[in-house]
């Protein structure tokens, strides 16, 4: 399951991971994250909350992802992983390369320093 938390006062989508993700829990929020982006334009940031990277539950589960990322990228300013998982330093290196949003990794702990990093506080 991937939960969506739309902070609108900022302009932030925060997604929490709960279990391997599937190819729904993307639809779901590419639906709740496009309706904020038609209103306002665009996403001033993702955030990615999770303390270790759930997987997929299956192929289908990883394309859907790839397919968000690629539909959304360019809507988006800023990503932040805020995890403590390994992974999350080679995901913000290879992001790096493949979106135009900047990212940054933050510890599990500090998702407040993620918001105030996209806002520019």
């Amino acid at each position: 399951m991937l939960n969506v938390n739309l902070d609108k006062t900022n302009g932030i989508a925060i997604l929490k991971p709960d279990g391997a993700l599937a190819e729904d829990d993307f639809k779901s929020a590419a639906k709740s994250i496009d309706g904020y982006i038609e209103k306002s334009g665009k996403l001033n940031g993702i955030i990615i909350q999770v303390e270790s990277f759930p997987g997929w539950d299956s192929f289908s589960g990883f394309t859907a992802h790839m397919k968000f990322i690629k539909e959304h990228h360019k809507k988006v300013s800023f990503i932040a992983f805020v995890t403590d998982s390994p992974l999350a330093d080679i995901a913000e290196h290879v992001a790096n390369h493949f979106v135009n949003a900047e990212v940054k990794h933050f510890s599990f702990n500090e998702l407040d320093n993620a918001i105030k990093w996209i806002c520019g506080n």
